[in-house]
């Protein structure tokens, strides 16, 4: 029996989250950086904001301005479209020392890495 159209591409991609955002997070030489992909989006539908240690990028994707074509019976349909938010916590830095750039699909966030302070507390004993 020949599988139906409707589901011969299940098995793609199957127990995937497209709707996530894909990071990598790693340090080199001292920073921070975050790669974020974020495939057709346009930058200015990007919002990056540090709020109490917790940085968070938010992309938008509307196809709202797509043709309507009445005559598309569409059997699967996988390219996101909405709003995907990821969150991370990056401590408390300087914003003012955060950068991002975004080019071919990919945004890049870098951060210095603080240096751990060491505060040394005695403790009085009564």
């Amino acid at each position: 029996m020949l599988p139906s159209l409707d589901n011969i591409f299940d098995s793609f991609m199957e127990d995937t989250n497209l709707d996530t955002m894909k990071c990598d997070v790693y340090e080199k030489d001292g920073i921070f950086h975050i790669e974020a992909e974020i495939p057709g989006v346009d930058k200015k539908n990007i919002q990056i904001e540090c709020d109490h240690g917790y940085l968070t990028i938010t992309a938008t994707k509307n196809e709202e301005k797509e043709e309507k074509d009445e005559k598309k019976n569409f059997i699967r349909r996988e390219r996101f479209s909405g709003k995907t938010v990821r969150r991370f916590y990056v401590g408390e830095v300087n914003e003012d020392d955060i950068k991002a750039n975004f080019k071919d699909g990919i945004l890049l966030i870098t951060l210095p890495k603080e240096a751990k302070k060491e505060t040394k507390k005695l403790i009085n004993i009564d």
